[in-house]
C-alpha cells in the first residue's frame, strides 16, 4: 500500500513539473456564416483550446494558480471555401495584482487579418521553422506575445526570449499568402507589433510595463500613494516613446488596455498629481481626452 501511495505522489509530481503555462479561454464565434456545419466550429474551438492550454510553451514550471490568464475570441465572418475562413482574432491578457483580488488587463488586442484553414479532426500542428499552417502560426505568435508581456510585468525585459520566438514566426511567414505578417501591408499588424516591442529605440515602453505593474500596481494594496506615484512616473516613459514616434502600434495597444484603469487610479489622486498625469495623457492619447477629463473632475482629496 505504501508503494502505491509513493507511486501516486511521484505521478502527481511529474504532472506538476510539466504543468502548462496558460489558463486560456477560447471562443469561436461563427454567427455570420450561414448554413455551415455548426459541429465543426465547436470542434475547432475545442482544438484551439487544447492547442493553447495543453502545449508546453516554456521550460518553466507553473502551479495552477501561477498559470497565465488570457482569452482568445475568434470571430469568423466569411467561409471562403469548405475549409478556409476569414475574420478576426482578439487576444486579452490579464494579470493578478499582488495583495488584492483585482486583475489588471495587460493586453487587449484585436487582429483583423485572421485567415485560416481548418479541417475537422485534423490535428493542429505547429512548426517553428516553417509557415505551413497559418492558424497555428497565428496562435503560436500570440501565445509568445502573451508570455512576453506577462514576463515583462514581473522583471525588466523578462519577456525577451518569448518576443524573439514571436519574431521568428514573423520572419518565417514573410512568404505567406495571408495578410498580417509583412511590413508594407499595414502599420498595425503582427509585423509591427513585434518590431515595436523589440526595437531598442522604444525600450522605454517595456520599462513602463515593468514599473507600472511590478513597482506600481503591486505596491498599491499596501502603499497606495507610493504605487500611484510610480505609475505616474511610468507614464513619462510612454510620453518619451510617443515623442519619438507618435503613431506606434504599441502605444495604441497600451491605452486600449489601460485607459479606464488609469482613470480609476488617478481619480483618487492629489490635485497636482492628477493635473500632471492628465497633461501627459492628453498629449499621448488625445482620442481618449474626454475620458481623462473625469480625472480632474473628481473631488479633491
Amino acid at each position: 500500500m505504501k508503494k502505491v501511495f509513493v507511486l501516486i505522489i511521484a505521478l502527481l509530481s511529474g504532472v506538476a513539473a510539466f504543468a502548462q503555462e496558460f489558463r486560456c479561454n477560447v471562443t469561436v464565434s461563427h454567427q455570420k456564416i450561414q448554413g455551415a456545419n455548426r459541429q465543426m466550429f465547436r470542434t475547432m474551438q475545442a482544438d484551439i483550446y487544447e492547442f493553447m492550454n495543453n502545449r508546453k510553451w516554456t521550460e518553466h514550471v507553473y502551479t495552477y494558480d501561477e498559470k497565465i490568464r488570457c482569452n482568445i475570441l475568434i470571430r469568423l465572418d466569411e467561409q471562403i471555401s469548405s475549409d478556409e475562413f476569414r475574420g478576426s482574432i482578439q487576444v486579452q491578457l490579464t494579470r493578478p495584482v499582488f495583495g488584492s483580488s483585482y486583475e489588471t488587463t495587460v493586453l487587449n488586442i484585436k487582429d483583423n487579418d485572421f485567415r485560416c484553414k481548418y479541417v475537422e479532426f485534423q490535428p493542429l500542428e505547429f512548426n517553428e521553422t516553417s509557415n505551413r499552417d497559418n492558424l497555428t502560426n497565428i496562435l503560436a505568435f500570440y501565445a509568445y506575445i502573451v508570455l512576453g508581456f506577462d514576463y515583462d510585468t514581473f522583471s525588466p525585459e523578462g519577456g525577451t526570449p518569448f518576443f524573439e520566438k514571436a519574431q521568428s514566426i514573423v520572419n518565417n511567414s514573410q512568404n505567406a499568402s495571408e495578410k498580417g505578417w509583412k511590413a508594407f501591408e499595414s502599420e498595425r499588424n503582427r509585423y509591427w507589433l513585434i518590431e515595436n516591442v523589440l526595437n531598442k529605440s522604444y525600450s522605454d515602453f517595456r520599462k513602463c510595463m515593468y514599473s507600472y505593474h511590478r513597482q506600481g500596481l503591486d505596491v498599491m494594496a499596501q502603499k497606495p500613494e507610493e504605487g500611484r506615484s510610480t505609475i505616474a512616473t511610468s507614464l513619462r516613459d510612454i510620453q518619451s516613446v510617443f515623442r519619438r514616434r507618435p503613431s506606434l502600434y504599441i502605444l495604441q495597444m497600451f491605452f486600449d488596455a489601460k485607459s479606464d484603469e488609469i482613470v480609476n487610479i488617478f481619480s483618487k489622486s492629489f490635485p497636482d498629481e492628477r493635473n500632471r498625469v492628465v497633461a501627459i495623457l492628453n498629449e499621448v492619447d488625445p482620442s481618449n481626452g474626454s475620458k481623462y477629463k473625469k480625472i480632474t473632475e473628481s473631488e479633491d482629496l
